[in-house]
């Protein structure tokens, strides 16, 4: 292991708790923007899954921000060299409805750090655990481990991995990823990252075709295909992992197959193609 790799090290077990309160606007702008009738928010409402990500949102003064539309590197994560950031998927477990008045604490820790090198070069893991806890209560709300991925320049040599053909299943839903969605979705999570509306720069300075889908975004509208066919699911966890970019060039689709426990429902995304772009699974009570 180098030098620099284990100045990456000390960061593990780093911590910080931000606080927040659940207000209603967040939900009614993510209510309409995943195209839902108006519905009700008051006070005791709870957040569908992964809608706590509408809070928490990282105010970093302009001054702080990077070229990438990221906040500079350093400060609570690690100053990873690579210029190139995705979060590549995460993990949760639900113990308790987050609920629309709550006053909620957000305590973060760097759980792990691995470096690892692939077929385009020298890749830095970072895995981030969040407990969200509500009215000051001891024990969590959420759990949600965050993994993030951070890897070098895409060289005009690169290779893309052979793409995974995805399955059918019960579930399918169209999505129309067009500039109007990606901007308020980053909008609506305070996300700055150029990747997701400045066509210019991502095509030109990271060399993808097109304005990358959030990964968050997919992942919500996986949790929004089972919620429309289950309104009623009580989801104890749920687990998703990025397998390709996905692009606004093109249509994709959301899927979705209850498996024959009664509880558990793979969850993906498509690509037009019909390639994987995002693997799930979600636990029921």
């Amino acid at each position: 292991m180098s030098t620099a790799d284990d100045a990456l090290d000390a960061w593990i077990g780093r911590s910080e708790t931000v606080h927040d309160s659940i207000s209603p606007t967040p939900l009614v702008a993510l209510n309409a923007t995943l195209d839902h009738p108006a519905a009700g928010t008051a006070t005791g409402t709870p957040l569908p899954a992964l809608w706590h990500w509408l809070y928490f949102l990282p105010m970093h003064r302009q001054s702080e921000i990077g070229a990438d539309g990221h906040a500079k590197r350093g400060g609570f994560l690690p100053p990873v060299p690579l210029p190139r950031r995705m979060w590549a998927g995460g993990q949760f477990a639900f113990h308790a409805p987050i609920r629309v008045g709550d006053t909620v604490a957000r305590t973060s820790t760097i759980d792990a750090v691995s470096t690892k090198t692939g077929r385009t070069g020298k890749l830095v893991f970072v895995k981030v655990r969040h407990e969200v806890r509500c009215n000051g209560a001891s024990l969590p709300a959420l759990v949600e481990f965050h993994d993030i991925v951070y890897r070098e320049a895409q060289g005009p040599d690169d290779v893309a991995p052979p793409p995974q053909l995805a399955p059918i299943g019960t579930w399918r839903r169209e999505i129309v990823p067009d500039d109007v969605l990606l901007f308020r979705y980053s909008a609506l999570t305070f996300n700055g990252h150029r990747i997701h509306y400045d066509r210019k720069y991502v095509t030109e300075v990271e060399g993808y075709p097109g304005l990358i889908v959030h990964g968050p975004l997919i992942a919500t509208l996986l949790m929004d295909l089972l919620r429309r066919k289950l309104p009623d699911a009580d989801v104890a966890s749920f687990r998703f992992k990025a397998v390709r970019p996905t692009f606004d060039l093109n249509a994709f689709h959301v899927n979705g197959q209850p498996q024959a426990d009664g509880k558990t429902i793979r969850l993906w995304a498509s690509d037009h193609a019909g390639w994987l772009t995002m693997e799930a699974t979600a636990t029921l009570r």
